[in-house]
């Protein structure tokens, strides 16, 4: 049996008529940029978060630069970020000329440590940039007690965290709404994904939402006044349509991905050598990815690989590593868990269309891997 990553084509196959129709009405409306489909898109985003303001970009990383700059994380401003997490979530602070500073991670949740990450401010940190990995949200209570504390602005990487709520405050709060600004990616893997790329910045402050929406469009307050050196990063029309459709049906795909980590959880519960994703206390998690542990895992991915079952590895190589921030002076075993965790998290097959049969066919592979 052949079990794919990732396949797109299942879900266009199942709601073909619908991704049809939305294509069709943007071509036929002549109206590629910015038009009417982008501002349905974003006024459903709000309606299904509770978030007040939205701005939809090109993508992902485009999000975390402009609410980067916006938030001053730049001009050698220090910014705690996690060394576990991906490129964007340190190069949107570095391509400003501010200076990534990276915490470790905590073991059981994958996110941001809090605590270490406290142990890293100093006088010239201007921000915190959590990152909301694989199926839950990094600690915001802490994360917002920290930014109080020491009057620092915070920017939620909720780039895999559509759909991913958490208790802040007594209250039951959508990621990304917590801090200053959030940012989704709609990446095609996404929880929401497109058919390209696309992504979308989220703030409940009204000045901060007056600049991003003004940054994404070359600074301007209207047509050819330009009141900031802004971006040219606007939600494609045909992906906002796209992506209002996928919306409608985000619930279902949600559960349909919450009985496939029931059915991984159950069936590689007692299997030795590999370790299970643990949800925190509060968080309501979407499992975007179904990561795990592995003993060997190298040799697993290669022996599930000839059983023709796609993993991924996520990540191969910690922040700290990469060649591009050797400047910054890190050196092996300042961030063991990262550390750790590079050689061994498996990410096993996540999306809504799997069958039962698949997600079984995978975790006895991994059974099998081990009991060979």
């Amino acid at each position: 049996m052949k079990v794919p990553f990732y396949d797109a084509t299942r879900e266009y196959k199942l709601y073909k008529a619908e991704f049809d129709k939305a294509i069709a009405d943007v071509v036929e409306s002549g109206a590629f940029i910015l038009g009417k489909q982008v501002r349905d898109f974003e006024e459903a985003v709000c309606e299904y978060t509770g978030v007040k303001y939205v701005v939809g970009v090109a993508n992902g990383s485009d999000a975390l630069v402009i609410a980067s700059d916006i938030l001053g994380f730049k001009h050698g401003a220090e910014v705690i970020t996690p060394a576990f997490t991906f490129f964007a979530s340190a190069s949107c602070i570095a391509r400003l000329d501010g200076v990534p500073v990276f915490c470790d991670v905590d073991e059981d949740t994958f996110c941001m440590d809090m605590a270490d990450a406290e142990n890293r401010i100093t006088d010239k940190t201007r921000g915190i940039l959590p990152v909301h990995l694989f199926l839950q949200t990094a600690d915001m209570e802490k994360c917002m007690e920290l930014a109080e504390k020491h009057r620092l602005t915070v920017l939620e990487d909720a780039a895999e965290a559509f759909g991913m709520t958490t208790l802040h405050k007594g209250e039951r709060k959508h990621a990304g709404l917590i801090g200053d600004f959030g940012v989704f990616s709609f990446f095609p893997t996404k929880t929401l994904g497109g058919y390209g790329d696309g992504g979308m910045i989220v703030t409940n402050d009204e000045d901060l939402y007056g600049k991003a929406k003004s940054y994404r469009v070359h600074g301007t307050s209207k047509k050819y006044h330009h009141d900031h050196i802004g971006y040219n990063s606007r939600l494609d029309t045909l992906q906002a349509a796209i992506l209002r459709v996928k919306l409608s049906h985000i619930d279902d795909a949600i559960q349909k991905r919450a009985r496939h980590a029931t059915q991984y959880q159950e069936m590689l519960k007692d299997v030795a050598g590999i370790r299970l994703p643990l949800v925190k206390a509060g968080n309501k998690e979407v499992n975007y990815v179904f990561c795990i542990q592995a003993e060997e895992r190298d040799a697993l991915k290669d022996y599930l690989s000839s059983k023709e079952i796609d993993t991924t590895v996520y990540y191969p190589i910690p922040l700290h590593f990469q060649k591009c921030f050797e400047h910054l002076g890190y050196k092996k075993g300042d961030f063991p868990v990262s550390e750790k965790l590079c050689g061994t998290v498996l990410a096993l097959p996540m999306f809504p269309e799997l069958t039962e049969d698949e997600v079984g066919f995978v975790c006895e592979s991994v059974k099998g891997f081990y009991l060979k």
